[in-house]
């Protein structure tokens, strides 16, 4: 099975986004909302250690001191505390980037509800009149190079307007993160247009889109089946050719249900690396699921500082 395109300019890895950061003098500084949590402060402490950012932790000062010293970790290091009850914490995170005393939001142990409601207060927040969209990048076995899926977990069932700024988004982060001209697949459960199915009737519109500059930086084919749009095999089996059958950096699924579900297994089947950032703030936005390992949040932290050195 041949898996993607050989071509030089595409292999990044999370590694690579990691070693290109650890090289900047600057480091930015990321509010955490309620960082009173074991995995939390463990990606914390990866991020601490390899110096790529310095931390604001927003929350219960006894749980967040607590996780902090078995990770052997102090104010000294690049790190703040700053004591606040849970409920008021993704305010008070979201606040200090307004006021541009960090640079990034990220969510600790609350719900994405409670983020988002900060991030988009009309006075304190950090709306920017673009839609909100939810990208992650995924490192897996046998692929060489990052995949990337949007979205999984912002919005529902993106109408075609929708559709078409959520790869605006995507194809300038992945831009930004070291990706050349991405190339995006639009999904659907078939590769042909079908009238009865209106993902494939969007993923024909995107394409069109592209072509005539509606959305800049990347290349949109589509529809796609999954298999056709990662796999050369699988394209050239069924008789698909274009520049992205085969060789899709980034899979823009039809709704939240298709994009969570794809997320989660790349998870847990395929024990994929993965990192998360929501994307079209005035900031990025580390948000990841409370039940992800401290790996994926630390990765989901690299990745929204490379997207600012950008």
């Amino acid at each position: 099975m041949i898996y993607g395109s050989k071509e030089a300019n595409q292999h990044v890895l999370l590694d690579n986004i990691l070693e290109q950061i650890q090289h900047s003098d600057s480091k930015p500084v990321i509010a955490v909302a309620a960082a009173g949590d074991e995995e939390v402060i463990q990606s914390v402490a990866l991020a601490a250690k390899e110096k790529i950012a310095s931390f604001k932790l927003f929350g219960n000062e006894e749980k967040i001191r607590f996780f902090l010293n078995e990770q052997g970790l102090h104010d000294t290091e690049g790190i703040t505390v700053v004591p606040c009850g849970d409920n008021e914490a993704s305010l008070l995170a979201v606040q200090a980037v307004k006021e541009q005393k960090a640079h990034i939001v990220m969510k600790g142990m609350v719900s994405t509800s409670s983020l988002l409601k900060a991030v988009l207060h009309k006075e304190q927040g950090l709306r920017t009149g673009k839609i909100l969209s939810h990208i992650a990048a995924f490192e897996v076995q046998g692929y060489d190079r990052l995949i990337y899926v949007t979205d999984a977990a912002m919005n529902i069932a993106p109408d075609l307007a929708q559709k078409a700024e959520i790869i605006q988004n995507a194809i300038t982060f992945a831009a930004s993160v070291g990706t050349v001209m991405p190339k995006v697949a639009v999904i659907a459960a078939v590769e042909t247009v079908n009238p009865a199915m209106q993902p494939t009737l969007d993923a024909a519109a995107l394409a069109v889109m592209n072509k005539r500059g509606q959305i800049t930086g990347g290349i949109v084919e589509g529809p796609f089946a999954l298999d056709n749009a990662i796999s050369l095999d699988a394209a050239e089996h069924k008789g698909i050719h274009g520049e992205v059958a085969g060789k899709a950096d980034i899979l823009a699924v039809p709704s939240i249900e298709t994009g969570n579900v794809l997320y989660k297994s790349l998870m847990y089947f395929a024990k994929a690396k993965a990192g998360a950032v929501i994307l079209g703030a005035k900031a990025p936005v580390v948000l990841t699921s409370r039940a992800d390992s401290a790996e994926s949040k630390f990765y989901s932290i690299a990745l929204a500082v490379r997207s600012l050195k950008s």
